[in-house]
C-alpha cells in the first residue's frame, strides 16, 4: 500500500530521508508536490492534493529535520 496525501508525516520522513540537504523552510510548493510524487512509494494523484495538505507536510517536514 503506497503513500497519499494524508499520510503527511511519512511523507515528511521519506522527504528528509530523500533530500537531506533541502531545508524545508524554503521548499516550493510546486517543488514540495513534485518531490512527493516522485516519492518510490507514493500512489496518488496531483488532484486531490491542495495547498493545505502540502503546508501540512512541509510542517511535519521541518519538525522532522528539527529531530
Amino acid at each position: 500500500m503506497g503513500l497519499k496525501w494524508t499520510d503527511t508525516r511519512e511523507l515528511a520522513v521519506a522527504l528528509s530521508e530523500k533530500y537531506p540537504e533541502v531545508n524545508p523552510r524554503y521548499v516550493r510548493f510546486t517543488d514540495l508536490m513534485a518531490w512527493a510524487c516522485g516519492l518510490e512509494d507514493f500512489d496518488d494523484t496531483e488532484e486531490r492534493c491542495g495547498e493545505r495538505i502540502l503546508e501540512a507536510i512541509q510542517m511535519a517536514w521541518i519538525e522532522e529535520s528539527a529531530d
